[in-house]
């Protein structure tokens, strides 16, 4: 049964600050990321246990895929995905606040 891929607006906030600071040297390059990062999330259904454990998190159950310097991160939940995050690869998630306790 295929799973429901959910984008959280924190994730497409991330998509959309991601966009906006690439675009200030480039509108091109801000749209070719954008689309592989979509792209990515979108190919999730077919294997979403691909990716990685979030090392931070150690909860079998949170994933992330790398697409370029960013971290997409999802999170396997019953018949559905849901993309939580997409960070810079360098920061760590306990310096995202919605990921603190």
């Amino acid at each position: 049964m295929a799973q429901t891929l959910i984008w959280s607006q924190e994730a497409l906030d991330d998509i959309d600050s991601i966009a906006e600071y690439i675009s200030r040297d480039s509108l091109y390059h801000a749209q070719q990321v954008v689309e592989h990062i979509v792209d990515l999330g979108e190919s999730l259904p077919a294997q979403p246990k691909l990716g990685r454990v979030v090392p931070e998190l150690n909860n079998p159950e949170v994933r992330e895929r790398f697409i370029y310097s960013y971290r997409l991160i999802y999170e396997l939940k019953n018949d559905a995905i849901h993309i939580l995050a997409v960070i810079h690869g360098k920061r760590l998630l306990e310096s995202v606040e919605r990921f603190t306790p």
